[in-house]
């Protein structure tokens, strides 16, 4: 609500594998990015798995709502599909802009049915609509207990209607399809973009005109290219999407593109890291700085982690120029 930008990641103390002991940590901005306090631990279940962090602040009661998965140290994701390790859905508060937490409350029974194994949030960040609903893009998979395994990763969102104090399970959006991020348009429909696994490295997309309670059909995108990633799409407070994520059929070129019209074509782009890079997640501050967060590195994608910085007008004067010469 005071301007301050919150950066979240997951810790993975042993290796870069999924799960082990992996707490989440935070650093905070108060120039709009521009510098960043060090980095604390605000989640630690021990040597578990804590991560897949996704906010969302209520603009009404200026509380920060953070939604966690949590899983055991030797709880793999192999395992979770098949039904022999559990992953719990969990949540946290602040309401001094993350300056302090409360202690995660869990809310699996709320979130979760018992026949999905697999759950994650975001990962990235999660929406308040207009209405007041607080929306966080999630996903599953669901067991078959004959197979002794799991179906099809399946994006979902919850919701919450009484600020945080309650979450209940929304609509499902479709199978082959997972880490998702949500954005409302000015129309008041809500655009839910996700990962895909339909073979045709195009990012997915679907749309709802109820809040999230229910879906369109799947389609996909043929402007967003994607390797089978993570990537973040944002309202940009002035009726227009961001996105981000590797625009390659590799995981590399890293890309935040822009839509005028609720990602329905996208009009501009910005080359943001040209070598290897994976996650994204992006904010814009109230100066109207997009930023951008992201994983990268030299030979692999998940060297480092780096804030880029642009102007808004960056994105939306490229729009109006292309608009301007395609009329």
């Amino acid at each position: 609500m005071r301007g301050t930008v919150l950066a979240f990641c997951e810790a993975r103390r042993n290796g870069a594998g999924d799960a082990g002991d992996i707490d989440v940590v935070l650093r905070r901005s108060f120039d709009h990015g521009a510098t960043w306090e060090p980095f604390r631990v605000i989640a630690d279940d021990g040597t578990n798995t804590i991560g897949n962090p996704c906010p969302v602040q209520d603009r009404e009661t200026g509380t920060i709502w953070l939604v966690l998965c949590r899983n055991a140290e030797d709880g793999h994701e192999k395992d979770i599909l098949a039904g022999k390790a559990s992953r719990d859905v969990l949540v946290m508060r602040s309401d001094d802009d993350g300056a302090t937490w409360s202690e995660p409350a869990d809310i699996t029974a709320d979130v979760k049915r018992p026949d999905w194994t697999w759950y994650a949030a975001g990962p990235c960040h999660a929406i308040q609509l207009q209405s007041g609903r607080l929306l966080v893009p999630c996903n599953h998979a669901v067991l078959d207990r004959a197979e002794g395994r799991s179906g099809p990763y399946i994006a979902h969102v919850i919701y919450s209607d009484d600020h945080g104090l309650s979450w209940q399970i929304g609509g499902i959006v479709g199978e082959q399809t997972n880490e998702c991020a949500a954005a409302e348009p000015p129309d008041g429909t809500v655009y839910i973009n996700m990962r895909s696994y339909h073979g045709h490295n195009r990012r997915a997309y679907a749309r709802s005109t109820d809040g999230g309670m229910t879906w369109s059909e799947i389609s996909l995108d043929d402007a967003l290219i994607e390797p089978v990633c993570q990537g973040s799409v944002i309202e940009d407070g002035r009726g227009g999407l961001l996105f981000s994520n590797p625009a390659s059929i590799a995981r590399e070129k890293l890309t935040v593109q822009f839509s005028p019209d609720g990602g329905r074509t996208w009009t501009s782009q910005q080359a943001v890291y040209a070598g290897p890079a994976a996650y994204s997640d992006l904010a814009v501050t109230q100066d109207g700085t997009v930023l951008c967060l992201y994983e990268c590195g030299e030979t692999r994608p998940y060297e480092r982690i780096a804030l880029a910085r642009y102007p808004l007008s960056a994105f939306r004067q490229s729009a109006e120029r292309k608009e301007a010469v395609d009329v």
